[in-house]
């Protein structure tokens, strides 16, 4: 037995769903992930540890939130493929679609994000913007695969 994540009190109910839910993409067997299975990916400089929940630009440790990790885990997850604001906000925060929320919130997020991890944030290399559908995390190449 051991901890995958830990939850601070005082929680939301939406916040523990949504770690629950990464939780079980992580686990996923049926590999669907595009998750190596040792949980580390390595893309520029910025090393991401999805079983330690930490990201690193190169040897300094960038603190992420927790929704800031889950949502960065979610992009990765399919790298090269886009999330809708709409996806983002049910996997990330487990809203439904029928709680109309503001999918600015998602932006938020994001700018943060590329804040924290590209190297100029204003011209993004990493977490990419997909005109009209949302975001989507930079396509990763494993070692071997040609382009």
């Amino acid at each position: 037995l051991g901890a995958d994540d830990y939850v601070v009190k005082p929680f939301s109910p939406k916040e523990l769903e949504a770690r629950i839910r990464s939780v079980l993409r992580r686990v996923d067997k049926n590999g669907s992930s595009g998750i190596p299975s040792s949980g580390v990916i390595q893309v520029s400089s910025i090393r991401i540890d999805t079983n330690k929940r930490q990201v690193y630009k190169g040897d300094e440790r960038i603190r992420l939130t927790g929704m800031e990790f889950s949502l960065l885990e979610l992009l990765v997850s399919r790298s090269g493929e886009p999330f809708s604001r709409s996806e983002i906000l049910q996997e990330v925060w487990g809203y439904t679609p029928e709680r109309h929320v503001d999918t600015r919130v998602v932006d938020v997020h994001i700018s943060r994000l590329r804040a924290k991890l590209e190297e100029d944030p204003s011209n993004p290399e990493l977490i990419l913007t997909a005109r009209g559908t949302g975001y989507l995390f930079q396509r990763i190449i494993e070692p071997g695969e040609v382009g």
